[in-house]
């Protein structure tokens, strides 16, 4: 089965799944909204959908029958900031944020008009240190969710990047940092990693697409060089844009969501976004049960996932060991 053709099956379900009793009785109608970091068609918005909604199926909310769900969908700044305000003008029970800049945007939009409707975040990178909780274990106020990475997991991307590309020895960490204020923790993994594996890391923050084409053909002209690829909001918007101009200077790469493999990036090493999603939507069901955000940890990452995508090794030139593939949870030829 495809992964449209999973999606589908997905929405299928959710239609012809039957209602827990409890859900069943209640008569009140939540509203929920969610503000997504996507364009609306954008085929890795509609897997979250699905999977939240799904998640929240299983627990006895259907969307139009017991819950109404406002999704506002946000790819760039000025409608990010303009959907948070909106959002927080319409009396919603609960609200669910993806994405750090979309988890700020949000946070101001309430926070001036003095609201404290709950809020789960999902792929949220660093809440503490972005000030939106007092910590994870209790996070306080009205804000709870899921973060997105491990810090450590720098460490690891470098790892597998190696074992794809043994011959490599400079690595550019690619992000955004008007969009990943959070780069510094992921830096500061790859350069505590990066004698172990005899690599000379840089940082390749680029505000533009066209900064960070100028970076690239200078990081291919040196040559044995690789990419470790953050998961921000523009590196999502644009991994099509990305994934080729890793193609077009034959650099190696890893990627942070599988999105990127499926689209034709080397590998993806990350959290099972889809799972993440299902875990939210439990979080919304104990918060339209009474439960307080403020009581729920904010929670890691519990499942990660190894693409490898052999079409795009071969085409690079790169022999992946019987042993390496072996290791991945899934292998796209």
């Amino acid at each position: 089965m495809n992964r449209r053709d999973a999606i589908a099956a997905l929405a299928g379900a959710a239609l012809t799944a039957p209602l827990p009793a409890q859900a069943q009785r209640s008569g009140k109608l939540r509203r929920l909204g969610v503000l997504m970091s996507f364009a609306a068609n954008d085929p890795e918005a509609q897997m979250r959908v699905a999977a939240l909604e799904k998640g929240l199926r299983e627990l006895g909310w259907v969307s139009g029958r017991n819950v109404k769900i406002e999704y506002r969908w946000a790819n760039n700044p000025d409608t990010l900031r303009a959907y948070a305000a909106e959002l927080a003008g319409l009396s919603l029970d609960l609200i669910l944020a993806n994405s750090t800049p979309v988890m700020v945007a949000l946070r101001a939009a309430l926070e001036e008009r003095r609201l404290g409707v709950p809020v789960v975040f999902t792929q949220v990178t660093d809440p503490v240190g972005q000030g939106l909780v007092a910590s994870l274990a209790q996070p306080g106020g009205h804000l709870t969710g899921f973060t997105s990475f491990e810090y450590s997991i720098g460490g690891k991307w470098l790892e597998l990047l190696k074992r794809a590309a043994p011959e490599i020895t400079r690595v550019a960490l690619v992000f955004n940092p008007h969009t990943a204020p959070f780069a510094d923790l992921f830096w500061h993994g790859v350069q505590a990693a990066a004698p172990v594996f005899a690599v000379m890391p840089t940082s390749a923050g680029a505000p533009t697409f066209a900064e960070l084409e100028l970076m690239l053909d200078g990081l291919a002209r040196d040559g044995a060089g690789g990419l470790i690829v953050l998961a921000d909001v523009s590196t999502l918007n644009y991994r099509d844009g990305i994934i080729g101009l890793a193609a077009r200077y034959r650099l190696p790469a890893v990627y942070p969501e599988r999105i990127f493999a499926a689209a034709g990036g080397l590998m993806s090493y990350g959290s099972d976004v889809s799972d993440v999603f299902r875990r939210a939507a439990g979080y919304v069901d104990r918060i339209f049960k009474g439960e307080k955000a403020a009581d729920l940890p904010v929670q890691a990452p519990d499942k990660y996932e190894l693409v490898i995508n052999l079409k795009t090794a071969k085409a690079l030139g790169l022999a992946i060991s019987p042993r390496f593939i072996a290791l991945a949870d899934e292998v796209i030829e």
